[in-house]
């Protein structure tokens, strides 16, 4: 395929700005969801990108730019709880693991509920590596800085093991309570931390953690008892530190949920992901005040050829700029840390040839 991409006619700073305050844009924004992607791109190994905040740094940010993305450097991972709450994980070994990984849960019965500590969030797992980035793009001149909080529901999943959760939510649903209100503050204390930190203004918080609460796992009655009231609570703290805008992954089979997650404000404008399995269209009548974002097909990202990607990616835009709310082209889930190169273009390419407004 011939690569030939028009030239932006706004910074990625601009366009940031012009999509959050609902001015016009040079063309559709992409959030890659590549920090992954970005790192072995990089030349790195993907347990550099989870242990060294410079170099993951330096590569989401070059890398983003090459490509003309809207990414903002991070370190996170899906199974956040486990280790920050005194469980261990296994950092990514050869090319077939993709993230980190949980070897050691800290709550497998539930006495152990009564003796989990929570943890000061400056020395927790993850998030002083995370912070050491998120002080890097402080530092850079840019603007944005993200920081991922999962939900109750996920750190409780993630803590216990989604079978204990599932058990008990069917055979003990107070164990199921009684976890997320003791790890609630701990998602409040990662926001405070941030906020003491560089100020609420120039925090674009990814709350969420909806992966585990999807309907191939949970019932929709199930969400309304065990999800949502927990994440009222931590959206309502967010609003309360003065946030003006949140972003969510809504990940994997989210149809029957999504009436729930419709209750919650996400801020003026939120910013909402959706996996392949929630069409944009509905996304976009169920949310018309947010920003959508998705939801191109990963295994096409990674498994198919430029042309396939460039033609789903038309089709993905096409769909995606009739959100009235605003729209930002994405994979349905991460990037695929191995996707080709040639499809990366093909994908922009794409972008040049349809997103420009």
């Amino acid at each position: 395929m011939k690569i030939n991409i028009k030239k932006d006619q706004m910074t990625k700073d601009e366009r940031w700005t012009a999509l959050l305050q609902r001015k016009p844009l040079d063309r559709v924004p992409v959030y890659a969801f590549a920090h992954g992607f970005c790192g072995v791109h990089s030349g790195l190994g993907l347990a550099d990108v989870y242990s060294s905040p410079l170099k993951t740094f330096n590569a989401i940010t070059s890398v983003s730019k090459k490509f003309g993305w809207q990414d903002l450097p991070i370190i996170c991972y899906a199974a956040t709880g486990a280790w920050e709450f005194g469980g261990d994980i296994q950092m990514p070994e050869n090319k077939y693991d993709q993230a980190l990984k949980v070897t050691r849960r800290p709550v497998s019965k539930p006495e152990d509920i009564d003796s989990l500590m929570i943890p000061d969030v400056q020395t927790a797992g993850i998030y002083p590596l995370a912070m050491e980035v998120s002080k890097l793009q402080a530092t850079s001149g840019e603007g944005l800085i993200m920081v991922q909080v999962s939900g109750p529901w996920a750190l409780a999943c993630n803590i216990c093991g989604v079978e204990n959760i599932a058990r008990w939510a069917l055979k003990s649903p107070h164990l199921v309570h009684k976890i997320q209100e003791k790890v609630l503050p701990f998602s409040i204390s990662v926001l405070d931390y941030w906020v003491k930190t560089f100020g609420a203004e120039r925090i674009f918080p990814w709350v969420g953690g909806a992966a585990l609460a999807n309907n191939s796992l949970i019932s929709p009655r199930m969400f309304s008892e065990f999800v949502l009231p927990y994440m009222k609570k931590l959206y309502n703290a967010a609003h309360r530190m003065k946030f003006k805008h949140l972003y969510i992954h809504i990940c994997g089979e989210q149809n029957m949920n999504l009436p729930f997650w419709a209750q919650l404000d996400y801020g003026d404008p939120g910013i909402l992901s959706f996996g392949t399995e929630v069409k944009l269209e509905t996304a976009g009548k169920m949310f018309p005040k947010d920003i959508i974002m998705g939801n191109i097909d990963t295994g096409v990202l990674l498994n198919g050829t430029p042309d396939q990607v460039y033609k789903l990616t038309n089709e993905t835009i096409e769909e995606g700029k009739k959100c009235p709310g605003g729209f930002m082209l994405a994979p349905g889930c991460e990037m695929p840390p191995n996707a080709p190169e040639e499809n990366m273009w093909a994908m922009m390419q794409a972008v040049s040839d349809f997103g420009f407004y």
